[in-house]
């Protein structure tokens, strides 16, 4: 079986987290899902290398499956994330339009092996990585990195903002770190929001302990900012990519310098 997880260790304080830009679906899963499925609409493309020489420093946990195997950033159990409004679950059925994505689905059986393979090997990844950041550092971030398509109307109305941080409306981080966060995007140049349509998956929720030194930011790229088209072939747009990137290296820098703040107020 290929690998349900990739990691590189970084000796700074700040764990780059990124569960949704695998595309790996082992075969027997792949003869399952219908066609729709089978394109993988739902990526999010291109994330790794988005992030990708921003800094030495960040550790990178990444789910190499793509997340129609099933979600890393769902709970175990499938608790919704937004009650009330249209999402996908811990092993999706239908994708972002509401479409159905399988001719043959999951049954539980199919949900507990994903599980024990794919989902529990993703998180003890990422529990040991902040672990290991925070035996070392004493306070960890953990930035959780996303990107998905400007208009869903299944999911959310009109078009995305740029950059979407979540912080579990301000329980998944010091205020501090939030406010950092937001001034950056906010003299990037690209529109934002702070706990709008995505305040912040399950990853986010369920690590974000500040009171245990643990931290946690999610960030959602629409996907028009950095790709040449959000539609296959999904081809990231190294030019237009550029000032993007270089306000990530800035907002994550501006992060590191805060957690070391936080850090030395709270000791």
């Amino acid at each position: 079986m290929a690998e349900s997880v990739r990691v590189e260790q970084g000796e700074g304080p700040i764990i780059l987290a990124m569960p949704h830009s695998g595309t790996h679906v082992p075969d027997d899963i792949f003869r399952r899902l219908n066609q729709r499925g089978q394109k993988l609409a739902d990526t999010d493309w291109h994330v790794d290398l988005l992030y990708e020489g921003l800094g030495n420093d960040y550790t990178r946990v990444q789910a190499c499956f793509h997340r129609y195997v099933i979600d890393p950033n769902r709970a175990a159990d499938d608790e919704a994330l937004y009650p009330g409004q249209n999402s996908t679950g811990l092993v999706p059925l239908v994708d972002f339009n509401g479409d159905t994505i399988w001719h043959e689905p999951p049954d539980d059986i199919d949900k507990v092996f994903r599980l024990h393979h794919f989902h529990q090997p993703y998180h003890r990844a990422l529990k040991a990585q902040i672990e290991r950041v925070r035996r070392r550092h004493g306070i960890v971030l953990l930035f959780d990195c996303h990107s998905i398509r400007s208009q869903l109307p299944f999911l959310f109305e009109g078009r995305l903002p740029d950059l979407n941080i979540g912080t579990h409306n301000g329980r998944s981080c010091d205020p501090r770190l939030q406010k950092a966060a937001e001034t950056i995007c906010a003299q990037s140049g690209f529109s934002h929001v702070v706990n709008g349509r995505f305040k912040g998956g399950w990853t986010t929720r369920h690590y974000g302990q500040p009171e245990k030194a643990v931290h946690a930011i999610q960030l959602e790229i629409a996907q028009r900012t950095y790709l040449k088209q959000e539609q296959e072939p999904w081809d990231f747009n190294h030019e237009g990519a550029k000032n993007l990137r270089t306000r990530l290296q800035s907002l994550l820098h501006r992060l590191n310098e805060t957690l070391w703040e936080v850090k030395e107020h709270n000791e």
